[in-house]
């Protein structure tokens, strides 16, 4: 498969999970969370198809669209290792939602830092809340999410926070 056809089918992974993601948490309340603003693409669909949700973006360094920044009252700017705890902090156990792309395209630092996310997952999600993510970032507590029918395995991961967030 060319590198592009393969962009190609993740892009359209990562949109059909997140269309069902979103679903999947409508009755629920909270923010949802965009880890990684990347060039804004997901973060502009997110505030399309979850229109009245609080969106909080997580990136180390801004380099998106001008029309794809959140306000800075929604930027977590900087490291995860700092953000991602003053976010614990700031939110446990009420974010509904969570889209993760982290990719950097090394395997093993993909999943060091899917690990790490993982290890803020049951505290950050609210019972039934939902990660949906580029990495396997199964977490204490998570329940697996079948995959929308077009999406193969391993290209998408999606798991929810048991009862107990």
């Amino acid at each position: 498969m060319s590198r592009l056809d393969s962009v190609i089918r993740r892009l359209q992974a990562q949109r059909a999970c997140l269309q069902y993601g979103v679903e999947l948490v409508r009755e629920l309340s909270g923010p949802v969370f965009e880890l990684g603003l990347g060039n804004g693409r997901t973060y502009d669909h997110l505030r399309e198809i979850c229109s009245g949700c609080e969106i909080f973006v997580f990136e180390r360094s801004v380099a998106a669209h001008p029309d794809c920044i959140p306000d800075d009252a929604h930027l977590f700017l900087g490291d995860l290792s700092e953000t991602l705890p003053a976010a614990v902090e700031r939110f446990r156990g009420q974010v509904r939602l969570i889209h993760s792309d982290i990719g950097t395209g090394d395997q093993a630092r993909n999943a060091e830092i899917a690990r790490y996310i993982a290890g803020f997952l049951p505290d950050l999600l609210c019972p039934g809340g939902i990660i949906i993510s580029d990495q396997d970032t199964v977490f204490a507590g998570a329940e697996p999410v079948a995959l929308p029918d077009d999406v193969r395995s391993g290209r998408y991961f999606m798991y929810r926070a048991g009862p107990t967030g």
